[in-house]
């Protein structure tokens, strides 16, 4: 193992993957009504949407301490790395990429830290070619190489029944948020430069998912692509959506997951959420 690949745990890696490659996760925390849990291990995404579907229930979201990382990183070494590729949601949507950086410092050049520019399994494609490059046996900048590049490759794409619940996080300013009330229109939403902006604008929530489906198979272009569809409690609108972008793609689609977000993300776009990634293959 000379180059060990680390994320965190809004990568949201469907089952499938999870297991068959080598990965550590850190996870983010969730607080709801002053408990605070683990992503995915003292916290699950229904807990989630139980809570925001209650009007006084509080619910919000911390980045893993420095510390967590450090140790992260120690245990990995202390097994036989020789480097470290840590790969993380978006920098200007989390502090975790911040929390990383900060661990990584005690360790000088043997870890390198990654901004992924987005979350979901935008950051999840991202961090499986990092573990596949090191899998193969490339070096510290090979491995951070593939991580980079193959978050270049992606385009994240969703659609919520509110933008009430990006706003209150933060992740989304208020006058973009007016957007989601006027006129009871449904805007669809992409991660741009690593922040959360308006993507395109419909008049009801049937329309916006055929328009979501329409965005995805625009960012795909002509090349291979393999599509991730996320979900929030709604598997059979999922598969849905799936079975739509595959139709539209033919041939051209390799690979396709369906996975539910995590509890993070869950508290930051409520109940309502489809999300579709794509990930463009690169013809080397």
């Amino acid at each position: 193992m000379p180059v060990a690949v680390v994320t965190d745990s809004t990568a949201y890696l469907p089952a499938e993957l999870a297991g068959s490659y080598e990965l550590t996760v850190v996870p983010l925390t969730v607080v709801i009504n002053g408990a605070d849990g683990l992503e995915g291990i003292e916290i699950q995404p229904a807990e989630v949407a139980r809570a925001l579907g209650e009007r006084r229930a509080e619910v919000s979201t911390s980045r893993p301490a420095p510390s967590q990382f450090a140790a992260a990183y120690r245990k990995l070494f202390d097994a036989g790395a020789d480097g470290i590729v840590s790969v993380h949601l978006s920098a200007r949507l989390s502090g975790t990429h911040e929390a990383a950086v900060l661990a990584a410092a005690e360790f000088g050049s043997r870890v390198e830290v990654v901004d992924s520019g987005t979350t979901g399994m935008g950051l999840g494609f991202a961090a499986l070619a990092a573990a596949t490059a090191a899998t193969r046996g490339q070096d510290l900048p090979a491995v951070r190489g593939a991580a980079v590049t193959h978050a270049e490759q992606v385009s994240t794409l969703f659609y919520v029944d509110t933008l009430e619940f990006l706003r209150r996080g933060g992740r989304i300013n208020a006058a973009s948020a007016l957007v989601g009330t006027a006129l009871s229109v449904k805007p669809i939403l992409h991660v741009a430069d690593g922040a959360i902006v308006v993507k395109d604008r419909v008049r009801t929530a049937g329309r916006a998912l055929a328009k979501l489906v329409d965005l995805a198979v625009d960012a795909s272009g002509d090349g291979l692509v393999d599509i991730a569809v996320h979900h929030l409690q709604s598997p059979d609108r999922a598969a849905a959506l799936a079975d739509q972008v595959a139709m539209r793609l033919g041939d051209r689609l390799r690979d396709c997951y369906i996975t539910e977000i995590g509890a993070v993300v869950a508290a930051h776009v409520g109940p309502g959420v489809a999300g579709i990634v794509v990930h463009r293959r690169l013809s080397i």
